[in-house]
């Protein structure tokens, strides 16, 4: 029985999504990406799609490169800290993290870097790292030549090392550490905060002008803290925290009469935390919301 086009671009979604998202590091563009994509392969020649998987990707990633040049005109007028859109990963929503690797390929810290890239580096770099394409399939996808693709993805790799300064904990001292966050959040203890801290800790706020946020990081332990006992003694009364995989690490949700209010995430070094990244614009939570309200 021959499918239709629905059923068989379903098949493909999850990993143009997957794509989509880290190219654009929002999940609401990704998402209406792939529904551009899908209506381009509804209304195609499926008889003359050799290859469905290798054409939607192709379609996903041009759509994207056109999208990305008019989201940095507009993250450049955002108010405040351009965090990314944040994913709960838990349920496979950017397709396998079973590596260090691949799990660090969709942290929000990289996708912050990956922002230092051109729209066409960040694709070579993508199709590269993160779904293994071959430089002449990416640049089949791209219409660039094979060695003009090497030079890019060279060129994206040292700007990503160059800028690229974390050494990730291993998973369990990971969740220890947000667990020891959030019991030392919920009581007050600053002076338990400040032992997860490094010295030179830097937490971002991304409230888009939306929600009350510092629009500028805060920079270096004593500054943190005392930003955090601000923030529990004026907005953190009643809010529960609990531990959610975000990103493909452990995160902190937090809520307050089962709204979302925000998702913090978190870098590591030497076994404590060396950046903190909240997000709490209310539109950059939509995602999460929907995932966390599924059966």
């Amino acid at each position: 029985m021959t499918s239709t086009p629905a059923e068989e671009f379903e098949a493909h979604r999850p990993r143009l999504f997957g794509l989509a998202y880290r190219m654009l590091g929002s999940a609401e563009e990704a998402e209406d990406a792939v529904q551009d994509a899908y209506l381009r392969f509804s209304r195609a020649d499926r008889t003359a799609i050799e290859a469905p998987a290798a054409w939607l990707a192709k379609v996903v990633t041009n759509l994207c490169l056109n999208r990305l040049t008019s989201a940095r005109a507009r993250r450049e007028r955002y108010v405040g800290t351009w965090l990314p859109e944040p994913v709960v990963t838990s349920d496979g929503s950017l397709g396998p993290l079973e590596s260090v690797e691949q799990r660090d390929a969709v942290s929000l810290a990289m996708l912050v870097l990956l922002e230092r890239l051109t729209p066409t580096e960040r694709a070579v770099y993508v199709l590269r790292e993160a779904f293994a394409y071959g430089h002449r399939e990416i640049a089949s996808v791209l219409g660039l030549s094979e060695a003009n693709c090497r030079q890019l993805h060279r060129r994206a790799v040292q700007r990503i090392d160059a800028a690229e300064s974390r050494f990730a904990a291993a998973p369990e001292r990971q969740e220890e550490l947000v667990r020891t966050f959030i019991t030392a959040a919920r009581v007050g203890d600053l002076a338990g905060l400040e032992k997860l801290l490094a010295a030179d800790v830097t937490w971002w706020s991304d409230g888009g002008g939306k929600v009350s946020a510092a629009r500028r990081p805060v920079e270096g332990r004593e500054k943190v803290v005392r930003f955090l006992v601000g923030l529990s003694e004026r907005f953190l009364a009643g809010v529960d925290f609990t531990l959610a995989e975000v990103n493909g690490a452990p995160a902190v949700l937090a809520r307050s009469d089962g709204t979302l209010l925000g998702v913090v995430a978190f870098d590591y070094r030497d076994g404590v935390i060396s950046a903190v990244r909240a997000v709490v614009n209310p539109d950059k939570l939509d995602f999460v919301r929907r995932q966390l309200a599924r059966p």
